[in-house]
């Protein structure tokens, strides 16, 4: 019922059941993967799985970035940014759930030099915010 779609939707290491290879919403029929191995491609996906993806993206591209005083700008989807998010704040797992980040709303990251959170904010009005914050919230069901 809708804990278990809760647990899959926000719990850190819970994969929601894998969509069959023949399913037209399985990874390997959407066209952005043409050129990746099929078999590489994964019919389902926790959080932990998510930033074992994230993180080398994190290392290899923006971390150069960021070390060279660049400003960089994340564009992602929520379980990216959830993933960015629990590593940057050092999210423990068991809290990883509650973190209901509002979408459309531009989180800024302060970050030291050995790239360690300073401060964290999102722009626009604190209102807005904490009303969408909490719609999402209610998008993830009951917790």
């Amino acid at each position: 019922g809708a804990e278990q779609v809760h647990l899959w939707r926000r719990a850190y290491d819970v994969r929601p059941p894998p969509l069959p290879w023949d399913d037209p919403r399985h990874p390997r029929f959407d066209p952005r993967y043409a050129d990746q191995d099929p078999e590489s491609l994964p019919a389902t996906e926790s959080l932990h799985d998510t930033l074992r993806r994230v993180l080398p993206y994190w290392e290899s591209h923006i971390t150069p970035d960021l070390r060279q005083g660049l400003p960089v700008l994340i564009a992602a989807h929520g379980n990216s940014l959830r993933a960015l998010i629990k590593h940057l704040d050092a999210v423990p797992d068991d809290d990883i759930a509650n973190l209901n980040i509002p979408t459309g709303y531009p989180l800024v990251y302060e970050l030291d030099g050995d790239l360690k959170t300073i401060r964290h904010y999102y722009l626009g009005d604190p209102e807005e915010i904490a009303a969408a914050t909490r719609s999402v919230a209610r998008q993830a069901g009951p917790g």
